[in-house]
């Protein structure tokens, strides 16, 4: 089913089989965070569609969009141009080598422990950098969680996300495997010690980009 959100007309599709049947279901819209009401299905889903993300992303409460858990909003205290991260790393040797370079960025950072929880922090807030490892919470790095959410967001909220893929099987900055990853930038394990200025280089090339970008949306 397409969902369109009625307060940004952001859409968005989600498998049938993840609504209820026979009740309203409740979701919030990822870009601007409005509360949507998806009517009941009137009949049984054929089958036929595939769902964009796996099913553990997707978790339907009636009254989930009036309660508030801070964990789950853990940015509400972020000025206005304050910068976040999200961090969905399993290595704890890789995450100790990219967190203090996040710190002197002045990044915010978030660290999740699988797709689910990475899932739940996006909905309530949109970074500014997402770093993921391609074997985040998969088996195969084809099939991560993260990525395909990534992948399916509206062009006017992933453009402003800069999403750093860490790899064993590309070399760093290789602008191809980037593009066929649908990410912004490669960086090889191998080269994890140098993060600070790959991720510094990467992210200015794409603040050009998209500079160049806007002008000519003027």
């Amino acid at each position: 089913m397409e969902i369109i959100c009625e307060s940004c007309q952001s859409r968005f599709r989600i498998g049938d089989e993840k609504l209820p049947k026979d009740k309203t279901a409740f979701l919030k819209c990822p870009k601007c965070q409005n509360r949507i009401s998806v009517p009941p299905l009137d009949k049984d889903p054929d089958g036929s569609g595939q769902p964009d993300v796996d099913e553990d992303f997707f978790s339907f409460d009636e009254d989930e969009g009036d309660g508030y858990d801070a964990s789950d909003k853990p940015f509400d205290f972020v000025e206005e141009e304050g910068k976040t991260a999200l961090l969905c790393e399993p290595d704890p040797m890789i995450t100790k080598a990219i967190t203090p370079v996040l710190d002197v960025l002045e990044y915010h950072i978030t660290e999740v422990k699988n797709s689910r929880e990475a899932l739940k922090t996006m909905r309530y807030h949109s970074y500014d950098l997402i770093v993921v490892n391609e074997y985040f919470d998969a088996k195969n790095p084809d099939a991560n969680g993260v990525l395909i959410y990534l992948e399916r967001l509206h062009m006017s909220v992933r453009r402003n996300i800069f999403v750093t893929l860490i790899t064993r099987r590309f070399r760093t900055m290789d602008n191809m495997a980037a593009f066929q990853k649908s990410v912004n930038m490669i960086v090889n394990v191998d080269n994890i010690a140098d993060f600070d200025k790959i991720l510094r280089r990467g992210m200015a090339d794409f603040g050009i980009f998209y500079q160049a970008y806007k002008d000519c949306l003027d």
